[in-house]
């Protein structure tokens, strides 16, 4: 390792052996990960804490693992047996009922991983460069702004915020500080929609006037099940869990990975509708609705949930289009023929997956003497761009985590940016702002408030349960 002069900071060493200023970048032709990662073997590491270390944390910090440059310096959870990465000690009732969300764990570090129990005193940890956030949704803001106010890096999953407020709060701490802020919205890191991103919006298909997506899982009769308050097992810190929110029993379809049922801590058109929101929006590139309206409640599933399990959303922007969003939780099969997304132009209507799409030449209505617009057209990412054979860039993830620790070296703006984060997690606040009001509502995007509702003004932000509090 290249010895630091005294002078030099840790962070400005990073940045000196950047590979990024080597013209290595990640795009629709990028380099493949495994070959990058035997070029930068070499250089200083980047130390990465890890807030929040269950189901989702541990999928990010497996794809951390796999990035040469990347050392696990830290664990911090509230549920102790993550953080000691000890699966045998994790209930038994939790492995039994959720043994898909529980992490198998037991991975080897190469170095000393320092546990902890408050993620402030991670952040106190000098020696950590950076810190990837992926706890449940009600925790983002606070633990972004302090990570921010620490001097470190930041990977906050997605949905960025739990309020719209909050995420406006982010960005403002973002934008007063030196760090990089990477949002984990990880299809900002497929190079399908890089491309698609560009070509849309330059007419590819037309003026687009109508995009769809949909989430779709069929949860009938019982969902979460139905449950009382009890006790939490003796190593897990339900206090620290809840954190600003109000205190309540632990209950045990909650908490862990049931709480994206339950309003108070995540929603479902946040957690998986705002993937799509995010890909209509920089699609069409627009920055905000200008009008929401959505409808929906618990029609069918018997069950504790405080969300619906059937409401759909509808989007007008002032440029001339119309988006609708789905979350079917009581029902099955996709509104979509093909792919996720399906977005309607005067040219031709797309349908798209992550690494792959189809374009299809609309027909000619009423009084029109036309064939075609243009031609159809059909995309694989895997053939067409002649991916190396352990199809490495299939992973969008890996390759937004990768540019961000690209960006730790080079101080570059990452893909996903605060700002990016929080207009696409708005979009989703304000689904269930118009459905907790049932009101359809009109949007100011400069102010970011609702421009004819007091009462979904009010549901901008909550009252943080004391003595937690933003650090702004």
């Amino acid at each position: 390792m290249t010895k630091m002069p005294k002078k030099t900071t840790r962070r400005a060493f990073i940045a000196q052996t950047g590979m990024i200023s080597a013209g290595i970048t990640l795009g629709v032709n990028p380099i493949n990960a495994k070959s990058y990662n035997r070029i930068i073997g070499a250089n200083e590491k980047i130390r990465v804490g890890f807030i929040g270390v269950g189901n989702r944390g541990t999928q990010l910090l497996q794809i951390f693992m796999d990035q040469a440059d990347c050392e696990v310096a830290a664990l911090c959870d509230v549920y102790e047996p993550y953080i000691t990465r000890d699966r045998s000690k994790v209930d038994p009732r939790y492995i039994k009922d959720r043994p898909g969300q529980i992490p198998v764990m037991g991975e080897v570090f190469p170095g000393k991983v320092e546990r902890y129990s408050d993620y402030r005193k991670l952040l106190e940890n000098k020696s950590i460069d950076a810190v990837c956030i992926a706890t449940p949704d009600h925790w983002h803001a606070l633990m972004t702004i302090d990570a921010i106010k620490a001097g470190k890096d930041v990977y906050i999953e997605k949905p960025l915020s739990k309020t719209i407020n909050e995420g406006r709060a982010m960005v403002n701490a973002g934008k007063a500080s030196k760090q990089i802020v990477t949002v984990g919205l990880n299809r900002r890191g497929a190079p399908t929609f890089q491309k698609l991103a560009k070509e849309i919006p330059a007419g590819k298909i037309g003026k687009v006037t109508f995009a769809s997506a949909c989430h779709v899982g069929n949860m009938f009769p019982g969902g979460i099940g139905k449950m009382k308050p009890e006790n939490p097992p003796k190593d897990f810190n339900w206090d620290a869990w809840l954190g600003p929110r109000a205190f309540r029993p632990y209950q045990y379809n909650i908490a862990p990975y049931m709480f994206r049922w339950w309003e108070d801590y995540c929603n479902q058109i946040s957690n998986q509708g705002v993937h799509y929101l995010d890909l209509i929006r920089w699609m069409l590139n627009e920055e905000a609705p200008s009008v929401i309206s959505t409808l929906g409640g618990k029609y069918a599933v018997d069950d504790d949930r405080t969300i619906p399990d059937t409401m759909q959303v509808t989007y007008e922007f002032a440029s001339g289009s119309i988006a609708t969003v789905k979350v079917l939780e009581a029902s099955s099969g996709s509104f979509v023929p093909y792919g996720f997304i399906e977005m309607r132009g005067t040219k031709g209507t797309l349908y798209t997956n992550e690494n792959d799409f189809k374009i299809v030449p609309t027909s000619p209505g009423q009084f029109q003497s036309w064939d075609k617009l243009m031609q159809p057209e059909e995309y694989s990412l895997g053939t067409t761009d002649k991916l190396l054979a352990d199809n490495s860039f299939l992973n969008s993830t890996a390759n937004l985590i990768r540019n961000f620790l690209d960006c730790i070296k080079s101080r570059k703006t990452p893909l996903s940016t605060l700002e990016i984060g929080h207009r696409s997690t708005s979009l989703a606040h304000m689904a269930t702002i118009s459905l907790i009001t049932k009101q359809r509502l009109q949007w100011d995007p400069v102010k970011e408030v609702f421009i004819n509702s007091a009462e979904a003004n009010k549901l901008l932000s909550y009252e943080y349960r004391q003595p937690w509090k933003l650090n702004i």
